[in-house]
């Protein structure tokens, strides 16, 4: 049977498809999905609309790219369609009347949601602006960030005093930021795969601020999105751009970087000449970094199949070259932002899918009996929404087989009642409201 063609310059193949153009059980296919979606696309603005394609860029591959949203579209429309897209989390982002920027980030389909009011944030341009060196535009999205978080869990107060956010929250919210990206496993994770990192810290507040102080926000999240790029230690910049000129011979946007040493009579006199554009090994400070920034990995630059008393010459080789005799190479490591920059307050955390039970509130404190009160109104709401399923499962039956049997539908036993509850939909607006407000 021939095999089935397969475009590779319009149509690359995603991680884990097999030559017959089905996906693999890997993974990757089953890693977690989200969709960046615009609430009021008419009316967020184009501020936040670069904002959340930016957004869209550092959550790849595991999102939505090309998402388009409507002014006509609702909650329920990407709610609906999260399950048969396999969609996990959804970001919204959102403008309220006094031109506050708002993030929801929901998990689908049972929640919980966090809200967050956006207090600062910067685009992707902005953020390559301010560099003197940008980076971007090449293959680093192509594989998820690696996470990393600080802060997320606060000490114990002092004081004994209650902490303004319950350490269950804090857990909560904890779990939701890191079920955003496939969790990465250190024995089979090759290093050259990652190649972003994606930095949430949160600003502890201060020992004296308690549940009882609105002064000092409770909970700050800064986030950070940076480019991780390595270059072999101890070289001058032109011993480095010939160790890797075989690199930029694969590739044929880099062939401009290659040195032209078609005018020089030795190799030498590139390397230590400092008239040479790129070249001149002047001092020795241009080579050291600081030792924060040194890393040992593993050496592959063999990677052609070989017999095996060549592999045992290399492996010789590469004990003999390196600087301890266990095969490895030290590399100097070094972040490049990308873009963009939030500044993220906490406001509310809800129990359902962008609805629910209020779970903590910034701004409002409840008294046990209160909160005693409010959990016997949600209990008699899902006991009067059960039943109206219920009800509604039995008359499909019913119409069922009288369609069956050709005899006239009866009547249904409540009428104006639908499977999915517009009470549902009035409370989580009612509270979007509120929080923006």
């Amino acid at each position: 049977m021939a095999r089935r063609r397969h475009k590779k310059r319009t149509h690359p193949r995603t991680h884990g498809e097999s030559s017959n153009g089905s996906m693999a059980n890997s993974s990757a296919s089953r890693g977690p999905k989200s969709m960046v979606i615009r609430v009021g696309a008419g009316e967020t603005g184009s501020s936040v609309s670069q904002l959340v394609k930016d957004v869209r860029r550092m959550m790849e591959p595991g999102t939505a790219s090309r998402l388009k949203e409507r002014k006509s579209n609702k909650l329920r429309d990407y709610t609906t369609m999260a399950g048969p897209l396999g969609v996990s989390h959804l970001l919204l982002f959102s403008r309220s009347s006094t031109g506050k920027t708002n993030l929801r980030l929901a998990l689908t389909p049972r929640g919980p949601t966090l809200h967050f009011r956006v207090e600062k944030y910067a685009l992707c341009k902005d953020v390559r602006k301010a560099l003197r060196h940008p980076k971007g535009g090449g293959k680093e999205n192509l594989s998820p960030p690696l996470l990393v978080m600080n802060n997320f869990i606060s000490p114990e107060p002092d004081n004994g005093s209650k902490p303004a956010v319950p350490r269950h929250l804090e857990t909560l919210s904890t779990t939701i930021f890191q079920s955003l990206f496939p969790p990465i496993s250190p024995q089979t994770t090759a290093l050259s795969s990652i190649r972003r990192v994606l930095l949430l810290n949160r600003e502890l507040p201060q020992s004296q601020a308690t549940a009882d102080s609105v002064d000092v926000p409770p909970y700050v999240i800064n986030l950070r999105h940076y480019a991780i790029t390595s270059n072999p230690s101890r070289l001058s910049k032109g011993i480095r751009r010939i160790s890797e000129a075989q690199k930029m011979l694969k590739d044929r946007a880099s062939k401009k970087g290659i040195p032209n040493l078609g005018k020089l009579e030795d190799v030498a006199d590139y390397i230590l000449d400092p008239s040479v554009a790129g070249g001149g090994f002047t001092s020795g400070s241009e080579s050291e970094i600081e030792t924060d920034a040194e890393v040992e990995v593993m050496d592959v630059d063999h990677k052609k199949v070989i017999g095996k008393k060549q592999a045992n010459v290399v492996r010789k080789n590469d004990k003999e070259n390196s600087n301890d005799g266990t095969g490895t190479q030290k590399r100097a490591v070094k972040l490049i932002e990308l873009g963009p920059r939030m500044t993220l307050r906490m406001t509310k955390v809800e129990e359902g899918a962008c609805g629910g039970k209020v779970m903590w509130h910034e701004y409002m404190n409840k008294t046990e009996d209160e909160i005693r009160e409010m959990d016997k109104i949600w209990d008699t709401r899902k006991r009067e929404k059960a039943e109206r399923k219920r009800i509604q499962r039995e008359n499909v039956q019913r119409k069922r087989k009288a369609s069956a049997t050709g005899e006239e539908p009866p009547k249904d036993t409540q009428h104006g009642a639908s499977v999915y509850d517009s009470d549902d939909s009035h409370d989580w607006e009612s509270d979007v409201l509120e929080a923006e407000e």
